[in-house]
Order: structure tokens, then C-alpha cells, then sequence
């Protein structure tokens, strides 16, 4: 039997940060429970409570919950409305096909002032003559009945033949409770004698319907299941379901729960069965038996081994997933492979020569989640002191100077080795005249008296070229 459990509230409670003590909705339909309890302890905030699709028989736990807006118990084995008085603030409540065949325990709902709606179609006591005039004169409050609205003709009506109708009623809940005391004995006796996989409580003419998907926790008998074949169940597990299925019973809370536990059952055998038919995968080999390590990627993740020859080390670039927790990545390096585990899968790589575990590294990618592990070789290269810088500057320099001599081949005459004659470039007796002044490239001449009588000598005034 499914109960409810406060790990079971808080995984329903996300939309509620998990806390229960300040929860207003929650939801608990389809978990099997068979017993409402807790919810009145836990959540006494609670306005909206679903617990549709459940096996649950009776309405109980629920008094306290003073602000309870909204009850959905639809599709459980209710058979009788109780235990709602405490609910002060309830204005909705959903019985959709349960097992209610009091129709006069409606009466309990006088108390409950505010309640505007009820849902009690699917019910045994929605097939009695005079039902909904009965409800509607029971309970003034009500707006709305079976998803009906109730008119004021209506209600007027209903009070008006209220009593005739509530003695119509009496007569027919009287007949249909020794109906289900004795169902409920059948079915108690059937239980009892230990009847035979594939017979069902019941008797003819009446079929079984299931509503529910849901299933309740039931004793494994394997001794009758049956391994499905691949190509479908086999031909006895075929036939007893057959059987099971084609029977015909009442439909009461007893044989739906049947039905319930004959499901789990089946489904239980079948998922046992399968277990035990699986093939249990090998372990991986990782080192063989002479001690050699093997290449192994389970988890199929791309990765890059770069050889670093100026830090003399590997370098192993595997990547993971960006958003993989590091507290599922486990590494492991040895000194001639390195082993890294992620979510119990295993990444095995050989390395072409030995490397030293005490100092390597790893470091995790914040930006792209990889994995970089830093493995120093055990082999120390000796190397000369690099002098590359400095022979490429000579080699520069020599290539500078050797261009440079080039080019002073190709600007003078390679026939000439001497040094060019300059003491010519001027001429002492060159003249030229060009406009009204006359300039000379000579040297000037000393001035002397003979040039003019009024010549006078000045030292600041610069000389004639």
C-alpha cells in the first residue's frame, strides 16, 4: 500500500521551493495511495488538494483544513460523503465516478456554507429516481450539480416533492446496501479460498470496468508468470489473460482493486523476468594479462593528444560536456597511460612513451567544460642553449650588408676601381649670364682701390659669390 510521505509532498512541491508548510495546491493523483493522512499536519494552507485516480475508500484527514477551496476525488472507491465539516472554506468538491450509494450522507455538506459546486455523476446513487430533486432541496447552497446549473424553478420544485422523494430514496439506498453487503462478503469469501490465477471475483452478467490506470503493490507469484517472447507474450500467458479479462463481475471497489493487483502482477513478474534475461555485459578489459594497457572510450567523447616538445610534456585535451558536474569526472595517470572516468564510463588512452603522475595536472575549461590534463615526460631532454635569435640577427645583418654591396656594384662602373675625380666638377672660367644680373662661379676676388673710388670696405656686409 502506497502512503503518503513527506518526501512524496516535496517532490510534489517544486513550484513551492519543496516547503510544505506555506503550500496552497498540490498534486497527488495517480500515486496509488490507498489512505488520505498527514495532509492536515503538514499543509494547513493548502487550498487546492487533487487526489483523483487513487484507490482511496473513505474521505478522513481533511477536517482541519480550514482553507480548503477545492476537493478532487474522482476516480477512487469512495461509497460514503463524511468527514468535510471542518472544511469551512470548501466551495468545490468533485466525487466523479466513485462508489457513493448513500446519497443521504449528502446531508453532511449542510455545514459547509460556501460550497456552490458538486460532482456525483458516475455514482451508484446518481441512478436513483428522484436524485438530483433530492440533493438540490438537501443542500440550498448549491449553484451548480453535475456540472448542471440549478434553476429556481428548480429548487422550488425539489422542495415542494421533498418529502415523497426522500422516502423514494430511503427505499432505494435500503435495497443497495444489502446488495453491497453482499458483494462485499462474495468478495471477502473469494479472497479467502485462494482462487486460481485468472479467476476473478464476480458473477455472471455484469462486466468489470477499470478506470483507473493506477496500481497498488501486490505480492510477486512466479510461479504462474510467463517470459513475453520476443515476438509477443507466449500462448498460456496469452489464454489466462484472455480468461481473466473476458470474465464477467460486478462493479464494485473490491474487484476493481482485483484488477488493480492482477495488473501489478503481471507487471512485476514480467519485470523480473526481464531482469533475469538480460545479459549481463562483461566487464570492459582495460590491461591484459601480460600487464599491457588497452585503448578504451566508452563515453565516446572527442579528444586531441598534442606533443609539446619546448615544455618536454603531453598535453591531453578531452572533451567533456560543458555542463557535467566535475564531481563525476575521476582522472587517473599512470606512467605509461592515463585514465579518466566519467559518469562510471571509462576513457582510456596509451601514451607513446613513459610521463610522471606526481606531477602532472588537470584543469577543467570553465568556458567549454574540457578536460586538460598536463603530463611532464620522464625522459629530460638535454638540450644547447638556444642561440636562434642571435644567429638569425647575424644571418640578418650578413644578408644586409651583402645587399648592400650589391647595390654599390650596380650604381658604379665595376671597370673602375678608383676613386671618381672631383677636382673638376667646377670649373674655374665658366661664366653665364641669365637676365639682367650677371653671376660667376668663380672664386671671388679680393676688392682693391682700382675697382672704384668710392668703395668703401664693410665687414658686415656678406661678400659677393
Amino acid at each position: 500500500m502506497v502512503l503518503i510521505t513527506e518526501d512524496l509532498i516535496r517532490r510534489r512541491a517544486e513550484h513551492n521551493n519543496c516547503e510544505i508548510f506555506s503550500l496552497e495546491e498540490i498534486s497527488l493523483h495517480q500515486q496509488d495511495l490507498e489512505r488520505i493522512e498527514h495532509l492536515e499536519q503538514w499543509c494547513r494552507e493548502l487550498k487546492i488538494l487533487y487526489l483523483q485516480n487513487n484507490l482511496i475508500p473513505r474521505i478522513e484527514n481533511v477536517g482541519r483544513l480550514k482553507k480548503l477551496e477545492y476537493l478532487n476525488l474522482a476516480l477512487n472507491n469512495i461509497e460514503k460523503i463524511e468527514n468535510l465539516e471542518g472544511c469551512e472554506s470548501l466551495q468545490k468538491l468533485d466525487l466523479t465516478v466513485n462508489f457513493v450509494g448513500e446519497v443521504s450522507s449528502a446531508q453532511s455538506l449542510k455545514h459547509n456554507l460556501h460550497l456552490r459546486e458538486l460532482y456525483l455523476v458516475g455514482n451508484p446513487c446518481a441512478q436513483f429516481d428522484g436524485y438530483r430533486k433530492y440533493v438540490v432541496a438537501t443542500l440550498l447552497q448549491l449553484k451548480w450539480l453535475d456540472g448542471k446549473e440549478i434553476e429556481r424553478s428548480e429548487r422550488i420544485q425539489a422542495l415542494q416533492d421533498y418529502h415523497q422523494v426522500r422516502q423514494e430514496i430511503k427505499e432505494q439506498e435500503e435495497r443497495y446496501l444489502l446488495k453491497r453487503a453482499g458483494e462485499r462478503e462474495e468478495a471477502q469469501s473469494k479472497s479467502a479460498s485462494k482462487h486460481a490465477p485468472g479467476e476473478k471475483p464476480g458473477h455472471e452478467g455484469h462486466r468489470c470496468t477499470d478506470i483507473n490506470n493506477a496500481l497498488p503493490e501486490f505480492t510477486e507469484n512466479k510461479e504462474n508468470c510467463h517470459v513475453a517472447t520476443p515476438g509477443g507474450m507466449k500462448r498460456d500467458e496469452s489464454e489466462e489473460d484472455e480468461a481473466f479479462w473476458q470474465q464477467p463481475s460486478y462493479y464494485t471497489p473490491e474487484s476493481r482493486l482485483e484488477t488493480h493487483r492482477y495488473i501489478e502482477e503481471k507487471r512485476k513478474c514480467r519485470e523480473s523476468n526481464s531482469e533475469d534475461k538480460k545479459k549481463v555485459k562483461p566487464l570492459r578489459t582495460l590491461i591484459t594479462e601480460d600487464g599491457r594497457a588497452l585503448n578504451v572510450n566508452e563515453s565516446k567523447l572527442d579528444f586531441s593528444l598534442v606533443d609539446d616538445e619546448e615544455d618536454n610534456q603531453y598535453i591531453l585535451d578531452l572533451g567533456i560536456y560543458r555542463h557535467l558536474d566535475t564531481s563525476l569526472v575521476d582522472v587517473d595517470v599512470q606512467p605509461s597511460y592515463v585514465r579518466v572516468v566519467v559518469k562510471n564510463k571509462t576513457f582510456q588512452l596509451v601514451l607513446p612513451e613513459e610521463v610522471r603522475p606526481d606531477s602532472s595536472t588537470a584543469r577543467r575549461s570553465q568556458t567549454t567544460g574540457h578536460l586538460v590534463v598536463a603530463m611532464p615526460k620522464a625522459s629530460e631532454l638535454i638540450q644547447k642553449p638556444r642561440t636562434t635569435s642571435s644567429s638569425l640577427k647575424n644571418h640578418n645583418s650578413t644578408k644586409v650588408k651583402n645587399s648592400t654591396k650589391r647595390i654599390e656594384k650596380l650604381e658604379v662602373d665595376p671597370t673602375v676601381h678608383s676613386l671618381p675625380d672631383v677636382a673638376n666638377i667646377v670649373q674655374e672660367k665658366r661664366s653665364g649670364a641669365q637676365g639682367p644680373l650677371v653671376l660667376s662661379n668663380c672664386k671671388p676676388k679680393n676688392v682693391t682701390e682700382e675697382d672704384g673710388e668710392d668703395f668703401t670696405e664693410n665687414s658686415e656686409v656678406p661678400p659677393l659669390i
